[in-house]
């Protein structure tokens, strides 16, 4: 845990969650089978033979798990993301002339490595052959390496898929943020779609303000994965729709059921299982919620930014390990 901060751990009865009774713990219980089996530790290690035996869901997530509140001072927050499709080419041309790159070794070595800036301008990739793909949208480019994990459609109609890499090891900054910091849209405007406008509408502003995040990620090609099954996550196992969540890893096993109460215009109650993470994840109540494939998960994941509360399921003795002497 991070040493600056005074992390708070509540261990919570199940009885506290909100909506529990009514959700469908089975849905729950199957992506996070899928899952488990990576985790390594003693504990989930057991718990994960017991889940091979077919138990009742909610019964196996009440016996062996207590709800855990981790507390860091921050205030919660939820957004959301998605898969997103570009249209691309393995070949360069004049409609398809930007570079979906491949990580190269110095870049895993080096940290940090180049900026975006000095990637996209400079003659560090060129003549390498490190591009997987070539897309006609550098805007839709840049929100991709948001997401981490994408498809690009070809002229035939083949589709191949992306996974993150890796990065140049910069923080990711919010061009959103930056947008209200100048004054140009108000905090409740702001989304992927009115950015990306803005962007088209001020090319030569709009590459500037994507300059503004020095963070720049690199994928790998990850068609093997079925087209019907969900892109891979951290955990290199493919997440499912509105049941996966990124988490920050300091705080949050990847692999653990995490219960959401996410507030805001369209509530959402909700067990799902911490399989992913983000560069702008950060903080033990600070989760992206997976909303899918396509256009329509990207308009209702870019909508997403609301308060609530996150509880971690933890194997029993690891909760109230968790705990000060003085509270057990």
């Amino acid at each position: 845990m991070p040493a600056t901060a005074e992390i708070r751990y509540t261990v919570m009865d199940f009885a506290a969650l909100d909506g529990w009774a009514k959700d469908d713990h089975a849905a729950a219980f199957t992506v996070f089978r899928n899952t488990c089996r990576d985790m390594k530790s003693p504990d989930w290690s057991s718990l994960c033979r017991l889940a091979d035996d077919d138990p009742n869901p909610r019964t196996f997530f009440e016996l062996f798990f207590r709800p855990v509140m981790i507390e860091d001072g921050q205030d919660a927050l939820f957004t959301g993301y998605f898969e997103p499709e570009l249209d691309g080419s393995l070949r360069r041309s004049a409609r398809y002339r930007y570079p979906v790159y491949a990580m190269p070794p110095e870049a895993r070595v080096s940290r940090p490595w180049l900026t975006r800036r000095e990637i996209l301008t400079g003659d560090a990739m060129a003549g390498r052959g490190l591009e997987i793909a070539w897309v006609d949208d550098p805007v839709e480019l840049f929100f991709l390496q948001i997401q981490g994990s994408g498809r690009i459609r070809l002229p035939g109609g083949r589709m191949i898929r992306v996974g993150y890499s890796g990065s140049n090891g910069h923080e990711y900054r919010s061009v959103g943020a930056e947008l209200i910091r100048r004054g140009t849209y108000q905090p409740h405007q702001v989304s992927a779609e009115v950015i990306k406008n803005w962007v088209r509408r001020n090319p030569t502003l709009g590459q500037e303000l994507l300059y503004h995040s020095p963070s720049y990620v690199f994928f790998r090609e990850v068609s093997e994965v079925p087209s019907d099954r969900g892109p891979l996550g951290a955990m290199n196992r493919s997440i499912t729709t509105m049941r996966s969540v990124a988490v920050d890893p300091t705080f949050v096993p990847l692999g653990a059921p995490v219960w959401v109460e996410k507030d805001g215009e369209n509530p959402l109650r909700r067990l799902m299982i911490a399989q992913d993470t983000g560069s702008a994840i950060k903080g033990s109540q600070r989760a992206d919620v997976f909303f899918g494939t396509g256009d329509k998960a990207g308009r209702e994941a870019g909508r997403l930014r609301d308060p609530g509360r996150m509880m971690v399921l933890m194997p029993i003795q690891r909760a109230y390990a968790l705990l000060p002497e003085s509270a057990i």
